[in-house]
């Protein structure tokens, strides 16, 4: 059974939730502001953390910035539809998605199973996955163990950082495009597709990259996409 945090100030949301996701079975836990669901992550073993931005005390932006500091678990945000900068900016300091508000019980199910799925496999819990170990250049994604090297030191990467990367080193030198990645890694209508995907692309790449201004690896395709340049490097593709 996954649990599942739901942190919203809104008593009557965190309630509403807590029928949909406990109808399909997952635990939750409750927090009502960004404080106690940092609290409520030291005490508990969750596995997904729905965030809401807008909250007293401490607000899910700040909170979201401090839960990176040691947790890679999934979060997706709530958020109003006026909040399309704090969207932005949620996305900067490492959530994984977010949810408008007001939602969709269909949507926000939907967005739970996929994050869970991707974190879950990230996790190396998932045993029946095809797994392969890729290579460009200095990058190595082993898809057995759901770790990623650069130059033979582990990087860490979120459950979404990891599953672009792994897009697109399955696709090298071929450029794809913000709606393609979106459809493919979030398993959804690329609406939104751009500045989302933009922002995790800016993360992989301060990570991948010596120079993130210049990158040898992630490259942009000015209004078509992105691609990951293999150059003269050679891609290997073998069963483990």
């Amino acid at each position: 059974m996954y649990t599942i945090l739901i942190c919203d100030d809104e008593r009557d949301i965190v309630s509403a939730l807590k029928i949909y996701l406990q109808a399909e079975g997952y635990r939750t836990l409750s927090a009502y502001t960004g404080k106690e669901a940092l609290k409520i992550l030291q005490q508990e073993e969750v596995h997904l953390v729905l965030m809401d931005i807008m909250m007293p005390q401490m607000d899910g932006i700040s909170a979201m910035a401090e839960l990176r500091k040691q947790y890679n678990l999934p979060v997706i945000l709530l958020t109003a539809k006026s909040e399309d900068s704090d969207k932005i900016l949620g996305l900067n300091v490492g959530a994984d998605d977010y949810i408008t508000k007001p939602f969709n019980p269909v949507e926000v199910l939907a967005r739970v199973r996929s994050q869970l799925r991707r974190y879950i496999i990230l996790g190396g819990k998932e045993e029946k996955e095809e797994r392969f170990r890729y290579r460009i250049g200095g990058i190595e994604l082993d898809d057995k163990a759901k770790e990623v090297f650069l130059d033979g030191e582990r990087i860490n990467l979120t459950p979404t950082e990891y599953e672009i990367l792994k897009l697109l080193m399955q696709h090298p030198d071929e450029v794809l495009s913000p709606k393609e990645i979106y459809r493919q890694v979030w398993n959804d209508a690329p609406y939104g597709a751009e500045s989302t995907v933009a922002v995790h692309i800016r993360h992989i790449r301060e990570k991948i990259e010596i120079n993130p201004a210049e990158p040898r690896y992630l490259k942009v395709v000015w209004a078509q996409g992105y691609k990951l340049e293999s150059g003269k490097h050679e891609l290997k593709k073998t069963d483990t």
